[in-house]
């Protein structure tokens, strides 16, 4: 790594209204050095980095790139200049197919001026297998995962050949595995002297990735550290304004009966959908009171496993037995699910779990509608009562219920997909991904919530990448590979090691 500055942006402010996103931020990224941007949401990343990648161009301050002033017009500006951005929240096209989405609006073209097909797709299986993804480019990216989009989000970028590379949360849908491929590539672009604004929720990481630590807090610089000397705690604090002594809490809960009872669980679909990884061979139980960890690389099966339970999977023949409450279950799709109190929070809340453009209140008590109304009426005040006692309970940050929940951060959209699902009053709460993208804080929340709703009989099934958080947070961790059961490890002797052992097909008895 050099000392040479990049980019150096100086005295950077921006405001909405009368609230100040950033104010006189400082930040220097040097060629060849991984420069990580930490802060809770709504500390004033996204616009800071959005000022950097001409998405906002009106601002204070100013940004020099190789010593020279510079003020784009707009991210395609940006992108000129060799700025490229992986937005945490994925920007593809489903109707376009992978190669497309990677080279859209600057495709490869013949002599004669036609879009080369045949160099775009070999371009874009290029980048991907940097990543160790061996996705066929001529996919639909609809037809695709969300970690697999986001591999193509960032593979996107990478064709870029970019000077200056913006990371917003790049692993947060990737499964360890494909995580260490991301960091392999990183190194590689420090190499050639890439300079790299690395934002992330996942402390360990920071640990490993990142030359440098700049916090904010306030839409104000906090501090700034070196993370090979900082501890964690240190950094938390600097993020949060306080000391965070127990980020995954404890559990209280004793277990009682076996609640979901899941036995040589196989899904054969009719039509076959590429990609998906439909569960081959499953066993699993959770009692009440229980947290039952999903682990698994991707591909392993374990959206798919979660979809099946709720009745949101692909219709086939299906083999094994499933029981709830010691009644046979095989719901025929959500609504047959909810009425059997079992609820399901989603990987991809954006467009899978909420409808950003209506309120909040309208997106809480979307799944509960039939008891707050009366003879096909709407009671409004009793949606008012239940909406205001819903937020306050998990402790949602919201101008008022009727602001769009678009307008929220990603740590509040996501409990209100939580509220719209408790108040269906579950049994068995189907989890996947749950605190993914969010800030410590909000995750620290969303832990103590988990461990609240175990105390009080609920069983949860919970898919998680982040090891950490199985580890700390499950009383058990089931591990899937290929569709199959192959690892179950009770909490006492459950370690990353064993669990990624088992998820790259290792005999479950080894893996123990």
């Amino acid at each position: 790594m050099t000392e040479h500055p990049l980019v150096r942006m100086t005295g950077i402010g921006k405001r909405f209204g009368g609230v100040h996103a950033c104010r006189d931020i400082d930040l220097t990224v040097r060629a060849g050095e991984v420069h990580a941007l930490l802060g809770e949401n709504g500390a004033g990343k996204s616009t800071l980095i959005n000022i950097l990648s001409g998405v906002i161009t009106e601002y204070d301050g100013t940004i020099e790139l190789d010593g020279r002033p510079v003020s784009f017009a707009g991210p395609s500006d940006a992108q000129r200049a060799g700025i490229a951005t992986i937005h945490q929240e994925l920007d593809l096209v489903a109707g376009l197919s992978i190669a497309e989405n990677m080279f859209l609006g600057r495709e490869p073209r013949t002599r004669v001026g036609t879009v080369d097909l045949r160099r775009m797709r070999r371009q874009a299986t290029d980048h991907l297998r940097t990543l160790g993804a061996d996705l066929e480019p001529r996919r639909l990216v609809g037809s695709l995962r969300v970690g697999e989009q986001q591999l193509v989000e960032i593979g996107r970028a990478l064709s870029l050949n970019a000077r200056v590379l913006i990371m917003d949360e790049p692993t947060a849908a990737l499964a360890d595995a494909e995580v260490e491929r991301l960091f392999a590539t990183i190194a590689e672009l420090r190499r050639a002297g890439v300079g790299i604004v690395y934002i992330s929720h996942r402390m360990a990481e920071i640990e490993v990735v990142a030359d440098r630590v700049t916090v904010l807090r306030n839409g104000g610089v906090a501090g700034s550290v070196d993370p090979k000397t900082a501890s964690r705690d240190d950094i938390i604090q600097l993020m949060v304004g306080r000391s965070v002594d127990a980020l995954y809490g404890e559990g209280r809960n004793e277990p009682g009966d076996v609640l979901l009872d899941v036995r040589g669980l196989a899904v054969a679909p009719r039509r076959p959908t590429p990609g998906r990884t439909e569960p081959a061979g499953v066993d699993l139980t959770v009692r009440s009171g229980e947290i039952v960890g999903l682990a698994g690389l991707m591909g392993a099966g374990r959206t798919e496993l979660l979809e099946t339970l709720f009745g949101a999977g692909g219709s086939g023949r299906r083999a094994g037995q499933v029981t709830f409450d010691g009644r046979p279950y095989r719901p025929h799709g959500p609504r047959s699910a909810l009425a059997r109190g079992v609820a399901f929070v989603p990987e991809d809340r954006r467009g899978a779990g909420l409808m950003l453009e209506h309120s909040v209140s309208d997106n809480v008590v979307l799944s509960a509608l039939s008891t707050l109304s009366r003879l096909g009426l709407v009671r409004r005040q009793a949606v008012k009562r239940t909406v205001a006692g819903q937020l306050s309970a998990l402790a949602v940050k919201a101008a008022s219920p009727v602001v769009a929940t678009a307008t929220l951060s990603g740590g509040n959209q996501q409990k209100v997909v939580f509220a719209k699902q408790l108040l269906t009053r579950p049994r068995l709460l189907l989890l996947d991904e749950p605190t993914r993208g969010v800030d410590i804080g909000a995750k620290a929340e969303i832990y103590r919530l988990l461990h609240q709703l175990a105390d009080t009989g609920m069983a949860i099934l919970l898919a998680s990448s982040e090891l950490p958080e199985l580890l700390s947070i499950c009383d058990r961790v089931v591990v899937l590979h290929r569709g199959h059961t192959v690892a179950a490890l009770p909490r006492a002797s459950a370690t990353q090691q064993a669990i990624l052992a088992a998820a790259n097909g290792a005999d479950a008895k080894e893996a123990r």
